[in-house]
Parts: structure tokens; C-alpha cells; sequence
């Protein structure tokens, strides 16, 4: 009785837990930059500066509206307090309304000019960038990567035999060709709910911790999935004979031959691991059973040989 050890082996591609492609919303000439690449920087932080004088001055003029719009809205309301018939409820509805359009024009205003200010959306490592002081920005246009490679998610393909196997924080062991000799536990993170129809494997996500950052964004991995079953019945290859019902064994019980079937689960080198119940030390015939028929009878080949009675002479 023996567990059978299934291992499934992929090639896979890493990318970091988080990653972000910085990008400008509006366009604007650069005054400044904070792009050293592989600096580590924190979320929020500025990584690109624009030109924000005319978005200044329309924050500017868009105050002083709301100040103005603020300010004859009080003066309506204290002249209606005071009995004064010449306001009207009507007057004073169109000047707050004329107050809260000139709040939303200093609230787009401020959005304006925040958004002169590019930001780092995430914490993490600047990669390589090639804007400098003085380019014209446009919108949407790629200014620099950051990875948070605390961690990664190696990617990887295993064929659809092993679906029994996954489930999340399922163990991974991980081997890079970069870091030759070192293997890295990771888990299932995550993996598909479908099998590819061309390829027939399912795709499956590892996450493995990088504390000490040796690992990059990119490297290829080799993974390698263990599972260990319970334990089988195992027998020689040589043990099993075919019929037009299946597989069978045979057996030894009480000095005859007895077949009994069984199911092959697993076949590595000459074993073969069998669904059968059958009790463990049971004489298994295993050089040729094609030969026997229910009942024949047989004798352990490895039984010492009886001594005679007679007397030496």
C-alpha cells in the first residue's frame, strides 16, 4: 500500500501584485519632474508638474464670482428681513442659483488645476520614463510604469487532469533560471473557471512573496503542483491481465488461483496503482497469471524446499 504522488510541471510569466501605467488627463508643458527610475515612491506622491498658471488664474476668476454671487445673496436676504418689498422670493432664487453655478465653476476650477498635477497612483518602483522639462504633454499619453513588487503572480497553464487539485492558497513550489539552485513557495491566488477549448488546461495564478525584492516583474518561473493521494494497492504492471471485462489481478487463496477486478488509477515506471479492495499482504501472482484459470493450483516459488525423512546414507 503505497500513496501515489501526482506532479504537475508549467512554465509561467510574473508581473507584479500592482502595476500602473502613469498618464496625464489634460495637456500641458512639464515645469518639473520626479521620475529617477527604480525610486521607490508612495502613493500620492508628484511624479510630473504642468503648467498651471492659466488654470491658476481661471481658479482665481471663479472665486471671485462665488465671493460676489456670496455676497448678494446676503444682501437680498437681510433687505427681504428688513420688510424691503422690492425683493422678491423670485430675486433671491435667481441669485442662489447664480451662487451655485459659481461654486461648481470653482469646484472645476480646482479640478482643473489638480489635474496639472500628476500624481503616483499606487506605491511602488518608477521604471524607465523619456519625458523631461519642457516636453509638451498631451492627455493620455504614457509617462512612466510603477510596479509594486512586494509580490508577484506567476501565470501558468496546467492541463485539465489537475482541476481536482486546485483550490485558493493552495501551495506552488517556484524555481527561477534567474536565481538558479533557490525555489520559492507560493499559492494559488486565483485561477479559471473554464478549460481551454484548444489547449484543454486552465490557466492558474501564484502568488509568491517578495519581501527582499530579489524577485522581478517578468521573470519566467517553473511551478510545480504536488498532490499525494491516500494509499493505494500497488502491483507490478506484470500483475495485471486483460479480458473483455477489464483488468483483473490474481491471487492466491488457500493454495488456488482466484481473479479479482480492478481499476488502474495510476501507471509510473513498472507500478501500476489499483481501486480495489483488497487486503494488503495478500500473495499477488505477478509472472504468468495469463496463464491460470479460477481454481488451478499453485505454490510460492519462494518457499524453502521440504526436507526429506529419510536417513542420509
Amino acid at each position: 500500500m503505497q500513496p501515489f504522488e501526482d506532479t504537475f510541471r508549467a512554465i509561467g510569466n510574473s508581473e507584479a501584485v500592482q502595476s500602473a501605467t502613469v498618464t496625464g488627463d489634460v495637456s500641458g508643458r512639464i515645469i518639473a519632474t520626479n521620475l529617477t527610475p527604480n525610486a521607490q515612491v508612495m502613493q500620492r506622491d508628484v511624479l510630473v508638474q504642468l503648467d498651471a498658471r492659466a488654470a491658476s488664474l481661471s481658479l482665481q476668476t471663479a472665486q471671485s464670482e462665488l465671493e460676489q454671487a456670496d455676497a448678494t445673496v446676503a444682501r437680498y436676504e437681510r433687505l427681504q428681513k428688513s420688510g424691503n418689498l422690492t425683493v422678491t422670493d423670485v430675486t433671491i432664487s435667481e441669485a442662489r442659483l447664480t451662487q451655485r453655478l459659481a461654486e461648481a465653476a470653482v469646484a472645476q476650477a480646482k479640478l482643473a488645476l489638480e489635474d496639472l498635477t500628476i500624481r503616483a497612483p499606487i506605491s511602488g518602483k518608477i521604471g524607465l520614463g523619456d519625458v523631461k522639462v519642457g516636453d509638451f504633454l498631451t492627455a493620455n499619453t504614457p509617462i512612466v510604469t510603477i510596479d509594486n513588487a512586494s509580490a508577484l503572480l506567476v501565470e501558468f497553464e496546467l492541463p485539465e487532469r489537475s482541476v481536482a487539485f486546485l483550490s485558493l492558497g493552495r501551495e506552488v513550489t517556484l524555481g527561477t533560471p534567474s536565481l538558479t539552485g533557490r525555489f520559492f513557495k507560493g499559492e494559488i491566488a486565483s485561477f479559471d473557471s473554464r478549460i481551454d477549448a484548444v489547449t484543454r488546461s486552465v490557466t492558474v495564478k501564484a502568488r509568491v512573496e517578495n519581501p527582499d525584492g530579489i524577485l522581478w516583474p517578468g521573470m519566467t518561473f517553473t511551478a510545480r503542483l504536488s498532490n499525494l493521494s491516500d494509499p493505494l494497492l500497488v502491483v507490478p504492471t506484470t500483475a495485471i491481465t486483460w479480458s473483455r471485462d477489464g483488468a483483473s489481478i490474481w491471487f492466491e487463496e488457500d493454495g488456488k488461483a482466484q481473479s479479482i477486478p480492478v481499476t488502474i488509477l495510476h501507471r509510473r515506471d513498472e507500478n501500476v496503482w489499483l481501486d480495489v479492495d483488497f487486503p494488503a499482504g495478500t500473495m499477488i501472482i505477478t509472472e504468468g497469471a495469463h496463464k491460470l484459470r479460477a481454481g488451478s493450483q499453485i505454490s510460492d516459488a519462494n518457499a524453502a524446499p521440504q526436507q526429506s525423512d529419510r536417513e542420509p546414507t
